[in-house]
């Protein structure tokens, strides 16, 4: 008798390929925490081998290192010489960063994101409703104005097809969101024993990502805030460092919205990831600085101009990353002003949160 007898597939591997990828993965994980410091990273990621045992005799740090210049990712090509991320590389950050965060996440198509209304739209949908006189020829549907056809006119005789016969399937309407993702980096960002900024520059370069890969029609601007705030690109964001700035809440939000005022898109929201209160105040050519409790000052122009966001129907939600009772107590004050959402979260679930209040907010006209 004739059979077929199975057995459990081992895939041949390649030692070095597998190195190498695996090599990679730990690298721009580390070229992320010290703010794209190739050298930095290198000499960590040569002490975890001398700990951990990653590499063997046959492929060393040395031959990770050759393979990284040879495949793109590392470059010396500059005035000092120095080892030097390339724009592949970056690109790969963000892509494992995408993966890291929202990897649960199907890529679709280009482009757009649904909302409630229905009507001449860019999208077929699945709703079905009478025709109307100046519905396009392209939304009738076929099978289903054929079935009423026989329906109410039988099989008999000449076949007979009316304007009361037909069925049109309704296109829905797809919106373009400008979003203004603020990032804190004052020195708290990594006080206290705990990385801050790089769970902030993860969810910041997954975001860009998917919009880039899933949303392309959206628009995404990304400042950092300390003392002062400043736009960045998104290819920036491997090297975004802390400094030793208080936070000035208020210059962040000053910059969001000028940006915003440039986006013609009718759907405008911020996200604000931060981890303390507004202490830093610009007044002229001075800073007024306060970072024993909540200054009033300072938490009164804050406050201004959350209710400014909130007159040009600009949402601000605000991730914080801290659970101090007196943080969320201005929090609280700043979302009801700005008729906003707020999210106390740990570090672990900041990108889901900022990823399904992304989803979310594309679903609403502001």
């Amino acid at each position: 008798m004739k059979g077929f007898r199975f057995t459990q597939f081992v895939p041949t591997q390649d030692p070095e390929k597998n190195s190498f990828e695996n090599l990679l993965n730990i690298f721009l994980q580390l070229v992320t925490m010290t703010g794209g410091d190739v050298a930095e990273a290198l000499s960590w990621l040569t002490n975890l081998d001398n700990r951990y045992g990653m590499t063997d005799p046959n492929y060393g740090i040395g031959d990770f290192i050759e393979d990284l210049k040879s495949k793109g990712y590392l470059t010396e090509e500059n005035q000092k010489g120095e080892f030097k991320i390339t724009g592949k590389a970056e690109q790969t950050i963000r892509k494992s960063a995408l993966e890291e965060i929202f990897g649960k996440l199907k890529r679709g198509k280009s482009g757009q994101h649904k909302t409630t209304h229905s009507g001449q739209g860019e999208e077929r949908g699945t709703d079905r409703r009478a025709y109307e006189f100046g519905d396009n020829l392209d939304q009738i549907a076929l099978t289903d104005s054929l079935r009423n056809a026989q329906a109410n006119h039988g099989f008999g005789g000449d076949y007979l097809l009316t304007e009361d016969d037909l069925e049109v399937v309704e296109n829905e309407f797809r919106s373009q969101t400008s979003t203004v993702l603020m990032i804190d980096i004052s020195h708290s960002m990594i006080l206290y024993g705990e990385d801050r900024i790089t769970p902030a520059k993860k969810v910041a370069m997954a975001l860009a990502e998917l919009i880039k890969t899933r949303y392309p029609k959206d628009t995404l601007d990304i400042i950092v805030f300390g003392n002062d705030a400043w736009q960045i690109e998104i290819k920036d964001l491997p090297y975004l460092q802390v400094g030793p700035y208080h936070t000035n809440t208020v210059a962040g939000l000053e910059l969001a919205m000028d940006l915003l005022r440039r986006r013609k898109n009718p759907n405008k929201q911020i996200f604000m990831i931060t981890d303390g209160k507004p202490t830093c105040l610009k007044v002229g050519i001075k800073y007024y600085k306060n970072a024993f409790g909540i200054d009033s000052k300072i938490l009164s122009e804050t406050l201004k101009l959350a209710a400014q966001c909130r007159k040009l129907k600009i949402p601000v939600t605000t991730f914080m990353i801290a659970s101090d009772p007196y943080l969320k107590e201005f929090v609280k004050e700043f979302t009801k002003v700005n008729n906003g959402n707020a999210y106390y979260s740990s570090l672990k679930g900041l990108g889901d949160l900022i990823f399904e209040d992304y989803r979310r907010n594309r679903t609403k006209r502001f």
